[in-house]
């Protein structure tokens, strides 16, 4: 076998892929340095004091690794870990009984925090604050309060949607990190340490040609890898390389920018049907046939970051990179907008 190709025993075949690829430690997670540095030197001084380290917000665009960073952090610990999301608390009973079953030193992550109903919210900040539950029991002339003292516990909260946190939410965490984009050397990385988990042989090449196509996101770089390794088992005696890896993610409509289908449609939708611009989020996403929200929250972000969109008071808009993306010729100037 080749000096340059990578290999490694599965560890675990029957484990779900994206459970499988997630790094146990700070070590062998790759990206958001400064996150990760302030991260570990919280969790040391925690542990040095020998206190429960304080509440956590990671906020960021899906797939960055603010649920990895999570588990992790209860690794490095030794900590209990419960995993719930905002949505499906949806009484202060719910709350309670998921506070109450925590022990000492224990995380309780609270995925799309930003989600959790107000009512839940008010209940939550005793909680963060002082480890104490206000229940209200029955209603009416029978209503009672009831004070439930907790363990001292960590909350760690994860949004892709950091402006939606309430003010009082967001001043009761002791840290507040945002997770941004990958490299794609950072994203070459991952690639080698997940094919070297699954079993897969990968040269630099062929991992680099995943990372570049990725849009900066870890989790779409181990979909993209799994899809590489089943067209690599099928037509390439299972070994991945550069031309190996363009062929098939050229297969799967994902060209070497990283866009898919519905990047394109987007772009090319806003420059032929609205004059590139400005155009309304939801007009937009009629017009493509997409959930607002959908674009808004996993298109849109990267198109804005590689230059292809701007938001504006009047709308999306159009920037030069997006006419040159369809082989079109960009206006010499843009509308005036405020």
């Amino acid at each position: 076998m080749p000096e340059n190709f990578i290999t490694q025993t599965v560890e675990a075949p029957d484990t779900p892929f994206d459970i499988s690829l997630r790094p146990p430690s700070f070590a062998d997670f790759a990206g958001q340095e400064k996150v990760r540095e302030r991260l570990e030197l919280m969790v040391e001084a925690a542990q040095q004091r020998g206190d429960v380290l304080e509440h956590i917000l990671l906020s960021g665009p899906p797939g960055l690794g603010k649920t990895s960073l999570a588990y992790i952090i209860a690794n490095a610990v030794g900590a209990n870990i419960k995993n719930t999301s905002g949505p499906t608390i949806e009484k202060a009973g719910d709350l309670a009984g998921l506070l109450t079953t925590l022990e000492r030193g224990d995380i309780l992550f609270i995925d799309e925090i930003h989600r959790l109903q107000p009512t839940i919210e008010e209940y939550l900040y005793p909680a963060m604050e002082d480890y104490k539950l206000d229940i209200i029991i029955d209603a009416g002339p029978s209503a009672r309060s009831v004070r439930l003292n907790l363990p001292k516990f960590t909350l760690i909260g994860a949004t892709t949607r950091a402006g939606m946190i309430s003010a009082p939410l967001r001043s009761r965490f002791g840290m507040v990190s945002r997770l941004d984009f990958y490299t794609a050397d950072e994203l070459q990385k991952i690639v080698r340490r997940s094919a070297a988990i699954i079993n897969v042989e990968i040269d630099g090449a062929g991992a680099l040609e995943i990372a570049a196509r990725s849009r900066g996101t870890p989790r779409i770089v181990n979909n993209l890898l799994r899809w590489v390794r089943d067209y690599a088992q099928v037509k390439a005696d299972k070994k991945i390389t550069r031309d190996i890896a363009d062929r098939a993610l050229t297969m799967l409509e994902i060209d070497r920018d990283g866009f898919d289908e519905m990047d394109k449609r987007i772009i090319e939708t806003m420059i032929h049907k609205f004059g590139g611009g400005p155009v309304g989020l939801n007009s937009l996403a009629v017009a493509v046939g997409e959930d607002a929200g959908t674009l808004e929250d996993v298109n849109e972000p990267y198109l804005i970051m590689q230059g292809y969109l701007k938001r504006t008071a009047q709308g999306r808009v159009a920037m030069p990179r997006a006419y040159e993306k369809i082989g079109l010729k960009p206006p010499r100037a843009q509308p005036e907008l405020l």
